[in-house]
């Protein structure tokens, strides 16, 4: 028990302080999603659903397609990243961005459509948990879209000297930025794919 505690110290001392607080960040925020969702859970009430004809807002399955693709998008970027595709990079990486900021449009239509069904943040707390865990999931995303903006601008300040271009290709701490980047997208991917679910089931 002891030997492992050790490896997996020496594990945490090897990552860069970036890794470090993201990983940290990502635990605590499942845990946020992981307790909320339990919570929305347990005010689920069938025969309300049913009584007053509710269903998924479209905008949601919308949004939901949106996020896999994007997520698509992000996976390029580190195989692009290594094949020194400078300009492919900045593809990947503004469409990413793009279909997050889609996302947001779409989750906002979608409260449009909770409202209109008579769902309201606050009403009963069926609903006020729906607003608040989409409210909270993107409240994550514009962290996501604040950071890949923040490489974006670096990569448009650089395209037109090459010198710099190869630096930054060739530079570890630049593909771990990225990599970053990459994770956490997955990340809130995968949260909103299991909140989807949920929310499916419970209109169901």
């Amino acid at each position: 028990m002891l030997m492992s505690a050790r490896k997996y110290l020496r594990i945490i001392e090897k990552l860069h302080p970036y890794q470090t607080i993201m990983y940290l960040g990502m635990f605590g925020s499942g845990l946020i999603f992981l307790f909320l969702a339990l919570a929305f859970f347990f005010t689920h009430n069938p025969a309300l659903i049913h009584l007053n004809e509710i269903r998924m807002p479209y905008a949601f399955l919308i949004s939901s397609i949106v996020m896999v693709g994007s997520g698509f998008y992000v996976g390029r970027l580190i195989p692009l990243f290594e094949q020194e595709k400078f300009w492919e990079v900045r593809k990947m990486l503004s469409i990413t961005l793009m279909l997050g900021l889609l996302f947001i449009v779409l989750q906002v239509i979608g409260w449009i459509e909770l409202g209109d069904m008579g769902l309201h943040f606050t009403g009963i707390p069926y609903s006020s948990f729906l607003y608040v865990l989409t409210g909270i999931h993107i409240f994550h995303l514009l962290g996501a879209l604040i950071y890949g903006l923040m490489i974006t601008f670096y990569f448009n300040k650089i395209k037109n000297d090459t010198v710099k271009v190869f630096l930054v290709m060739i530079n570890p701490f630049e593909k771990m930025k990225l990599s970053l980047f990459t994770l956490y997208w997955y990340f809130m991917d995968g949260i909103w794919l299991v909140l989807f679910i949920l929310f499916f089931l419970s209109f169901n």
